[in-house]
C-alpha cells in the first residue's frame, strides 16, 4: 500500500511537470502485452490490496489482544510495519470504527467490537464463543458440563452440555446456587470475579464449608492448583471440578465445570478431568484475548501435586 501510494504520487508529479508530454499523440495506442495462450495477465493490484488488508488485520489483532490500550509506537514495533504505514492504516481503521483512541492517544478496540460484544448482552456473546469448548469437554468426559457466571451474589449456569448418562443428568441452566458450595462459584470467588456475600454461609449439606476461614483456605488452594473441587458440598453425592475462563488483562469472566455422581467422578479420576476442564477453559480464554504470561500467578491449569482430599465440613 505504501509503495502504491508513492508510485501514484510520482506519476502525478511527472505529469504536472511535463505538461503535454505525459499524453499520447492522437491515434497512438498502448502496446499490448502478449500472454501465453490459456493464461491470464497478472493482476498487479491484487497483491498490493491483499497486503494492505493483511497489515491492517495485524494491527487490529494487536489492539484487540492487548491487555490494555497500546501506543502507536508499540503497535509499529509489534507488527514490524513502517511508522508511516502504521499511521495511515490506523487512521483508516479508526475511521471505520475498528479502533479508537482514548484521551491519552492510546489505541483500544473500536465501537464496532464493543457493539458486537454487547449485542444481546455480554453473556450471549460468551455463550456463543464458548459452545465449541463445552461440546469438546462433554465429548471428552461424557459428564455434565456447565458454563457459569456471577450474578447477584450467586453463580448461575448459563449454558450446559448434558451427560451421556441418565444418572446425574440434571439441567442446571437458569438455576442460581450459592458461590461457596459450587465448584464454579469457588473459581469465581478465588479469582475475584465475584465477592462473597456478607452473612452466614448456608450449609447445603453436611460437607458444605460454612466457616469463612476454611473457605478462604480452600480458595487459596484453588488459586495454587488452577481449579476448584466440590465433593458433596452442594448436593449429597455430587462431585464437580471447575476452571477459570479469562479474558484479556487476566480478568476472569466465568468458569467451566464438569460434574457427575461421586460413583463416576472418583478421587482417582478428578485430576484427569480437572486437566481436561482446565485445557478447554484455557482454549476459550485464548479466544477471548487472554495471553498467559510466563511465571504469572492466577493462570488456569492444574498444577502438580494432589488436589482432592475427601473431607467433612469445617465450621
Amino acid at each position: 500500500m505504501e509503495l502504491m501510494g508513492s508510485d501514484l504520487t510520482s506519476m502525478e508529479l511527472i505529469g504536472r511537470r511535463s505538461g503535454q508530454r505525459g499524453k499520447r499523440p492522437p491515434g497512438m495506442r498502448e502496446a499490448s502485452v502478449a500472454t501465453p495462450a490459456g493464461t491470464q495477465a497478472p493482476d498487479r493490484a491484487a497483491p498490493t490490496g491483499t497486503q494492505a488488508v493483511d497489515r491492517a488485520a495485524r494491527l487490529v489483532t494487536e489492539v484487540v489482544h492487548a491487555p490494555d490500550s497500546v501506543t502507536f509506537t508499540e503497535l509499529a514495533a509489534a507488527t514490524g510495519l513502517a511508522k508511516s504505514t502504521t499511521s495511515r492504516l490506523l487512521v483508516a481503521l479508526e475511521r471505520g470504527g475498528l479502533v479508537r483512541r482514548d484521551d491519552d492517544g492510546r489505541f483500544r478496540p473500536g465501537d464496532v467490537f464493543v457493539r458486537y460484544a454487547w449485542r444481546g448482552g455480554a453473556e450471549a456473546g460468551l455463550i456463543e464463543v464458548a459452545r465449541p469448548f463445552l461440546d469438546r469437554l462433554g465429548a471428552e468426559t461424557g459428564e455434565t458440563v456447565n458454563l457459569g457466571v456471577a450474578r447477584d451474589g450467586l453463580v448461575e449456569q448459563v449454558a450446559q452440555v448434558d451427560s451421556r448418562y441418565l444418572i446425574g443428568g440434571t439441567n442446571w441452566v437458569g438455576r442460581p446456587v450459592p458461590l461457596h458450595c459450587a465448584a464454579l462459584g469457588k473459581v469465581l470467588l478465588a479469582y475475584g470475579a465475584a465477592p462473597l456475600p456478607p452473612g452466614r454461609l448456608e450449609a447445603r449439606t453436611s460437607r458444605t464449608l460454612t466457616s469463612r476461614a476454611a473457605l478462604e483456605e480452600d480458595l487459596s488452594q484453588v488459586r495454587r492448583c488452577g481449579y476448584a473441587v466440590t465433593d458433596g458440598e452442594l448436593e449429597p453425592g455430587l462431585v464437580a471440578v471447575a476452571a477459570p475462563v479469562f479474558r484479556d488483562g487476566a480478568v476472569v469472566v466465568g468458569a467451566l465445570s464438569v460434574s457427575a455422581p461421586a460413583s463416576r467422578l472418583t478421587p482417582a479420576r478428578i485430576p484427569a478431568v480437572a486437566a481436561q476442564c482446565a485445557a478447554q477453559a484455557l482454549g476459550l480464554s485464548a479466544v477471548l484475548g487472554h495471553r498467559p504470561l510466563p511465571g504469572a500467578e492466577n493462570e488456569p491449569g492444574p498444577q502438580p501435586g494432589p488436589r482432592h482430599e475427601p473431607r467433612t465440613a469445617r465450621t
